[in-house]
């Protein structure tokens, strides 16, 4: 396969898979045309070669409608009745026979709720199918798979839901409102009365909120700090400066009837 259509085929699996949650293993239901064309140009193993076209693991359906029919198309027919009789049978829940393209859309029914991969050789059942969304088709073209991309109509249908899912309706919005308003009362309902459990305890007491911090002077804590001055201690022993001034003019200590004493003393 080659690089391009491999990242197409990836692009188209990855779309379905996020979009209509279509999960591994992917289930293929093959009605008796796509059987034939694989037998008539050596596309086989089945399994391995739609395996290789979704890059990823599958499992191959089939319904009795499918076998039946393939069945009275005769001897030209008979190797693809067997192929397709080694299928997994799918349920179908119509009680008479139909056609393989009746059965098959009454199978996929309005959104394919069993998520299946339409392989088909006919165009006018594969163009009724890209009318409904979520179903992915496959067909064959010589000895090549291919996986059809997305129709338009399948990529507006998930534009249109992603739209309605990101955007609220009157109804929802009005409800929304409505829940706020109600979350709203109730947090000032609590509020009030947590205010008025608290001034029953004790009146002095006020809500945080509504609390009235104390200035310093009601505190009695003055704006500076005032820090008192030391005064130097005198030693009543230490001589007095001015005595020592005259005990330094006086030289002698013996001088006429007149005694200095140590400290400069007169006596």
């Amino acid at each position: 396969m080659k690089v391009k259509k491999q990242k197409r085929h990836r692009k188209t699996v990855r779309f379905f898979s996020v979009c209509f949650g279509f999960r591994q293993p992917f289930k293929v239901l093959c009605d008796g045309t796509f059987v034939h064309h694989l037998l008539v140009n050596n596309i086989t193993p089945a399994d391995t070669a739609l395996s290789n076209c979704l890059c990823a693991p599958i499992k191959l359906f089939t319904t009795r409608c499918i076998l039946a029919e393939l069945k009275t198309l005769g001897a030209s027919y008979s190797h693809s009745f067997q192929a397709a009789n080694k299928l997994t049978t799918a349920r179908c829940d119509h009680e008479k026979r139909k056609g393989a393209d009746a059965c098959i859309l009454d199978v996929i029914g309005q959104n394919n709720p069993e998520h299946f991969f339409v392989a088909t050789q006919h165009v006018d059942l594969r163009s009724k199918l890209q009318e409904v969304h979520g179903v992915p088709l496959i067909f064959a073209l010589r000895n090549a798979l291919f996986l059809e991309p997305p129709s338009s109509f399948q990529r507006q249908f998930v534009k249109a839901s992603e739209e309605k899912r990101l955007h609220m309706t009157e109804k929802d919005h009005k409800l929304l409102e409505r829940k706020t308003r109600g979350l709203l009362e109730n947090e000032d309902v609590a509020q009030s009365n947590d205010v008025e459990g608290l001034e029953s305890l004790d009146p002095g007491l006020q809500a945080h909120n509504t609390r009235k911090h104390s200035t310093g002077k009601e505190l009695g804590v003055k704006d500076r700090v005032q820090f008192k001055r030391k005064k130097a201690k005198v030693n009543s022993l230490s001589p007095h400066p001015f005595r020592l001034s005259l005990l330094l003019r006086f030289t002698s200590c013996n001088s006429g009837d007149t005694e200095l004493s140590v400290y400069g003393e007169i006596y």
